[in-house]
């Protein structure tokens, strides 16, 4: 038991000097505030038992699938994860950082996490500390909430990084979050990031990257496809309110823009299983304009913050082809906004809002 009569105090690594505490009281480091993005996720490799245990731990979140456990687990189980790893694997392999082994998404989300970093320590010194996470594959919430408390963070600003609000996306990560605070014996003061699918500094940077890349063309698109992430109907009717958001962010991005109504379409990608799916598909949209006449075309995924496997093989690969074959001509995938200094700027913001009162 300690001796709270002795009053020698101590100087350790990282911490100031605690007059009061006597000489055996265990390490207290210095009090910091974390800031911890959160993404997706990813698989540790393109092989099929690195995929499987990705997917197998995505699809069995009841967030992504809402279906009954007993009739869901023995489909995933027993069909699905004994063919989707191949196809996802050999998908993933297109894309893979070899040079780094590992897929873009996590490329990509580190170097926002260090440039994210840099501006914040401009502005706040070695107070706040920041590092990445992913709701699925590696580094887990946890095991990153584990190592902000275990360096002092009394504080952690989590932050999905989602424009957009979602159950299966926002709320999961958000859920993560919560199972791993319950883990810590000394609990962190918390708050989460709502999403910031409207902010004008996000806004701002969705035009400039469409400018940009227009300015680098010969001739016009005849429409900007906005591509967002799907989900079902059902969810909509439900109460989520992502199909609302996405809709508003493509108004603001087409009036910051200064074009006309009808310059921009909003469709929704990823489809998957037999239930109806908000509308219009991206995949079938992008066909169906070629076949009126709109030869050329840019897509463009708001909704994503880091180019993943759903933009760089789904959008310029499928949705493209799509395209394409019913006779389109000029199809022009604008990236995410990845690490691109406007992004962080607004990713910036965002989070020096949200630590008001903290700092």
């Amino acid at each position: 038991m300690l001796d709270a009569t002795q009053d020698k105090g101590m100087t350790l690594p990282g911490a100031g000097r605690l007059a009061h505490a006597p000489a055996n009281h265990p390490p207290v480091r210095e009090a910091k505030i974390g800031v911890l993005l959160a993404n997706l996720g990813t698989p540790d490799h393109y092989d099929y038992w690195s995929m499987r245990r990705y997917l197998n731990e995505f699809l069995s979140d009841r967030r992504v699938i809402d279906f009954p456990a007993w009739k869901w687990q023995p489909l995933l189980q027993l069909v699905i994860l004994t063919k989707r790893p191949f196809t996802s694997g050999a998908n993933y392999k297109l894309i893979w950082n070899e040079e780094k082994d590992e897929s873009p998404l996590m490329t990509i989300t580190r170097d926002q996490t260090e440039a994210i970093a840099a501006e914040l320590r401009n502005s706040y010194g070695d107070s706040v500390m920041v590092d990445f996470c992913m709701r699925y594959g590696n580094p887990s919430t946890e095991s990153k909430v584990r190592a902000m408390v275990a360096a002092g963070c009394e504080k952690i600003l989590f932050f999905p990084l989602y424009p957009h609000y979602a159950g299966a996306t926002s709320a999961t990560a958000n859920d993560a979050f919560f199972r791993a605070l319950m883990k810590e014996k000394r609990q962190p003061a918390s708050r989460t990031v709502a999403e910031y699918f409207d902010h004008p500094l996000y806004i701002e940077a969705l035009a400039q990257s469409v400018e940009r890349v227009y300015a680098q063309l010969d001739h016009r698109p005849d429409v900007l496809v906005t591509s967002y992430h799907g989900m079902p109907k059902r969810y909509l009717m439900e109460g989520d309110p992502y199909h609302c958001q996405c809709a508003k962010t493509s108004r603001l991005l087409r009036e910051r823009l200064g074009w006309e109504k009808g310059a921009i379409d909003v469709t929704f990608q990823s489809v998957f299983g037999r239930e109806e799916w908000l509308r219009p598909y991206t995949v079938e949209h992008v066909a169906e304009l070629a076949k009126q006449g709109k030869k050329r075309i840019a897509v463009m995924a708001p909704a994503f913050s880091a180019d993943c496997i759903e933009t760089l093989e789904e959008i310029n690969g499928e949705i493209r082809e799509s395209f394409e074959h019913a006779g389109g001509e000029v199809f022009t995938y604008i990236p995410c906004l990845n690490a691109d200094s406007a992004h962080v700027t607004a990713l910036s913001e965002v989070i020096r809002s949200n630590l008001s009162g903290w700092i």
